[in-house]
């Protein structure tokens, strides 16, 4: 049957695809609109198989943090190139996936891409099949839950760094502006724990096993080795624990003595930080 300019045009506005992929699988399932639309899925799902091991450096990511100050989530949707993070319907698929994440409290980012949306297909069809309008890879590369007395977000100004801090002890201090602060510090900083404790074993004995090489090498006796690693190794705990850290907007005091100074005993129970392309 003839194809005609007002079909191709009605199928563009129930999927948003481009007008040739509307043209022709609306040729190819003979103006069958349903078949055409099943088409254009399949288009997706292929895109989706061809490019699964495309790198995706760009993209958008998003926090949410509940009315009451204690439940935020992050996530990343991420892209092959730039243009594509900036376009509309990516941002529209940005806003589905943090409004999925609020509104079905995933456990996990594999219960989030399977959430069933509003028209009844899952979150992962809908990043399929803009795919297959895009044509590249597109994928929720990150997604965090965080809860605690009170829960901070940041989103850095490139959009492709976010971070939830938790806040315990805060005797009822609006906790905004410390909480960003320290949001701020972890993306800048990249801390590897809250602090010490939280430093796992593997890494502990790395560090040990670095600072007597270093040593050794510098020519220490073998008696001094352990003594000097321990040295190294808070050291390393003084630059890659949160708590521990110099206040990047005042070196004077660390983490933990400003949140003490904001509300005494105020402290940091946890933090999830996500990266695009970092």
């Amino acid at each position: 049957m003839a194809i005609t300019a007002q079909d191709v045009n009605k199928l563009r506005a129930m999927t948003g695809a481009g007008m040739m992929d509307c043209k022709k699988a609306l040729t190819e399932a003979n103006g069958d609109f349903e078949q055409a639309k099943d088409i254009l899925r399949k288009q997706g799902q292929k895109i989706a198989d061809k490019r699964s091991d495309n790198a995706t450096s760009e993209g958008v990511v998003l926090a949410s943090v509940s009315e009451d100050g204690t439940t935020g989530k992050l996530v990343a949707l991420a892209c092959e190139t730039e243009p594509v993070a900036k376009v509309a319907d990516f941002k529209a698929l940005a806003q589905l996936v943090i409004g999925s994440a609020v509104k079905t409290n995933a456990g996990t980012k594999e219960d989030l891409l399977a959430a069933t949306q509003e028209d009844g297909r899952s979150l992962q069809e809908h990043i399929t099949d803009l795919m297959g309008k895009i044509g590249e890879k597109i994928d929720v590369v990150a997604y965090e839950t965080l809860t605690a007395e009170k829960v901070a977000s940041y989103i850095h100004s490139d959009n492709k760094k976010g971070v939830l801090v938790g806040l315990k002890n805060t005797n009822g201090t609006d906790v905004a502006g410390v909480g960003r602060d320290v949001a701020m510090q972890i993306v800048a900083m990249r801390p590897v724990a809250v602090d010490k404790d939280g430093v796992d074993s593997a890494t502990v004995e790395r560090e040990i096993e670095i600072g007597k090489e270093q040593a050794r090498a510098e020519g220490k006796p073998e008696a001094m080795l352990e003594k000097i690693a321990q040295g190294k190794l808070n050291k390393f705990y003084k630059e890659n624990t949160l708590l521990n850290q110099e206040f990047v907007k005042d070196s004077s005091v660390t983490i933990a003595q400003l949140l003490d100074k904001t509300s005494k005993g105020m402290t940091v129970t946890d933090f999830k930080r996500v990266a695009i392309g970092a």
